[in-house]
């Protein structure tokens, strides 16, 4: 009989291990503004232009087993800063039109590379980007690190905004890059 409840424990034992090791595999990282930062760099020919934009929620969820990835991250378009009144108010007005897509938003579809379930890992996040009213395919190189209490995610990637419908803000004597730089980095508790 002891001999039974013994292997009966072990059982029991190695199921809640399994499922304890399945659970910590699945992560939802919820993307809290005051903890995200989205900075964008624009290069021209005088100087290189540095802005930020605010988070305004953003829910990923993924499972390391299947590489399955959903959720959205939102991003005021308005908020946009590069510090300069006159820049900015022509960036919302002519390029983002802002009042008309008062949102970006990055739709993940799936993941590329092994996410490790505690550690740093580097992958690929395809997904749907949507900007000035359209959506654009796209894939982000993301680190991310998960730990038992916190997890940090850094992405850097390219956004082509003339070749996707944005008017070119370029003048006769100022030439401004067709494509803008950003990165993201953000953290949160692990759940």
């Amino acid at each position: 009989m002891q001999m039974m409840v013994k292997i009966g424990r072990s059982i029991l034992l190695a199921v809640s291990t399994a499922l304890v090791q399945g659970q910590a595999q699945e992560a939802t990282l919820n993307f809290v503004p005051a903890q995200t930062t989205v900075d964008f760099t624009l290069g021209d020919v005088l100087h290189t232009v540095h802005g930020s934009f605010k988070v305004k929620v953003g829910e990923i969820h993924f499972t390391a087993a299947s590489s399955t990835i959903s959720g959205e991250i939102v991003v005021d378009a308005a908020s946009g800063n590069s510090g300069n009144a006159s820049r900015d108010k022509k960036m919302h007005k002519e390029i983002l039109e802002s009042a008309r897509y008062p949102e970006v938003t990055f739709l993940p579809d799936r993941v590329d590379g092994k996410v490790a379930s505690v550690g740093s890992s580097m992958v690929q996040v395809h997904g749907m980007f949507g900007i000035h009213g359209a959506e654009h395919e796209i894939t982000v190189p993301v680190q991310v690190e998960l730990e038992p209490h916190h997890w940090n995610l850094t992405a850097h990637f390219s956004v082509p905004y003339v070749k996707w419908g944005m008017k070119d803000p370029s003048t006769f004597i100022l030439r401004v890059e067709k494509t803008v730089e950003i990165d993201v980095h953000a953290s949160g508790p692990s759940p």
